[in-house]
């Protein structure tokens, strides 16, 4: 296996990594990481060619969506705690302990989708129940679909039983600067928008 990684590979794990946090993977600290997994950027390329293989695969048998981005996400949380100064003295163990932690927070998520399932009801008050995994799943493939601020605020503006429910609100009114008439017109859009993804996901047959 060629050790040197093409340059769009590099382009896209970097571009992947901006997206997910504040912290931007540049260039510099990539290579930063890949020297951390090797005497220098060319064996520590073969060894994350190595890692990435088997982070693809840890996040695939765990049933985790878009095994891919998992493991460069992972890598960017590497790379992150290396250029704030951290000494990783065995790079691959840390590197699935970092996985295992990510692995935690896509469960936690995929929790919270369940729940707001319960308020985002769609099909048909007549659909059979054998459908209502179909509808969970196509839940879950457009709620991917939304932006990540969408994504966020339909499910936590669902979230929760009734006091928790009026806390989210609150905190989402909050941090986006609306009145709750504007947030519940914001969230009643985004609800629309995902009952039509929903229900032609479902006809089509995807899930």
């Amino acid at each position: 296996m060629d050790a040197h990684l093409p340059a769009e590979t590099v382009e896209q794990v970097t571009s992947s990594a901006a997206g997910a946090h504040k912290w931007t993977l540049t260039k510099d600290a990539f290579d930063r990481l890949l020297v951390s997994f090797g005497t220098d950027r060319e064996s520590g390329a073969q060894k994350y060619i190595e890692i990435r293989d088997k982070l693809v695969r840890f996040f695939q048998w765990r049933g985790c969506p878009f095994p891919e981005e998992h493991a460069d996400e992972t890598f960017n949380r590497v790379a992150k705690k290396i250029s704030e100064g951290e000494e990783i003295r065995n790079p691959s163990a840390y590197v699935i302990g970092v996985a295992r932690l990510l692995v935690l927070e896509i469960i936690k998520a995929h929790s919270r989708q369940r729940e707001a399932l319960d308020e985002l009801k769609y099909a048909d008050a007549q659909q059979p129940d054998v459908d209502s995994e179909a509808h969970i799943d196509c839940l879950q493939r457009c709620l991917q679909q939304l932006s990540a601020t969408n994504r966020e605020l339909i499910i936590q503006y669902y979230q929760g039983d009734k006091r928790a429910k009026i806390d989210n609100r609150r905190v989402l009114c909050e941090r986006l600067g609306l009145a709750i008439n504007s947030l519940r017109m914001r969230a009643l859009r985004v609800r629309e928008k995902l009952q039509v993804c929903v229900e032609e996901c479902v006809e089509r047959g995807v899930a």
